[in-house]
């Protein structure tokens, strides 16, 4: 039997990369894509094939994903997209620049890279796309409105094509983590002092939390979990022969996919206006 083969995106730190590692130790050939070249250049010296990928980088896409066909003679048996940055700043602070900018990276290369394996997929007839969203698919939470709306069009993109694809042979599942220990935070710094003109907003004072929860490390969140937790989840989604079209992974994930059912839409918001 041949090695099955995966690619995986942003593979540089926390999610992408523990996954990149789990696969590889269960036996699957992993692509591990970065953005930058010199993440793509540190996970080749550990083995890996390594192609660069940008989402905002349309080129990048295609030429990674040739990389990537011409490794395996043209066939890919998953895709699992994960490489994605938070812009933290009121909606009403969020210049639509910005708005713009996030949604190239988290969802239009995404959908990019999608349009782009399936007919892979169905020349051969079968095939994973497994999508990492978040707890803020589900629900939202202040201070994270270019972030939530994301993942919320992401969610809403898979849910589509998951019904699309049915008969084809390509599954398609959706893995909505919560707090998992990343440098999403870290990463979120630049963006955040590249669009927020903080010191001139309505809501100025307001931004001492936000900008003390991004600057200053206060420890690990409540419930969160290393990236392994969200690599057994898809290990299932990429090797079960029936995927779930969702994988929860932490505590808050379950429980807020729960209160969305049942509470009144004004009693959810209070509980998230505090979190």
């Amino acid at each position: 039997m041949s090695q099955k083969t995966i690619l995986i995106t942003g593979c540089s730190s926390g999610i992408g990369y523990d996954a990149a590692l789990g696969l590889r130790d269960r036996g699957w050939r992993v692509f591990a894509a970065c953005r930058r070249e010199e993440d793509c250049a540190r996970l080749r010296e550990l083995g890996f094939d390594a192609p660069r990928i940008d989402y905002q980088d349309g080129a990048s896409i295609d030429a990674g994903l040739a990389e990537v066909l011409k490794a395996t003679g043209g066939t890919l048996d998953a895709l699992f997209n994960n490489g994605a940055f938070a812009s933290p700043g009121l909606v009403e602070d969020m210049p639509t620049d910005g708005l713009r900018a996030i949604f190239e990276a988290n969802f239009f290369g995404w959908h990019h890279l999608i349009r782009a394996v399936i007919p892979v997929m169905r020349a051969q007839g079968h095939g994973r796309i497994v999508q990492c969203s978040s707890v803020l698919g589900l629900v939202t939470l202040p201070w994270r409105g270019a972030y939530n709306s994301t993942k919320f069009a992401l969610e809403g993109m898979t849910d589509t094509l998951r019904i699309e694809m049915r008969g084809t042979g390509i599954h398609v599942s959706l893995i909505e983590p919560g707090p998992v220990t990343s440098k999403i935070r870290e990463n979120a710094i630049p963006h955040f002092e590249r669009w927020i003109d903080w010191e001139n907003a309505p809501r100025a004072e307001d931004y001492a939390k936000l900008r003390h929860r991004l600057y200053q490390s206060s420890g690990p969140d409540a419930f969160e979990l290393p990236p392994s937790a969200v690599t057994r989840k898809l290990a299932h989604a990429v090797e079960h022969p029936r995927p779930r079209p969702r994988y929860y992974v932490t505590t808050p994930t379950y429980l807020m996919g729960g209160l969305k059912r049942v509470l009144p839409t004004r009693w959810l918001d209070a509980i998230l206006a505090r979190a």
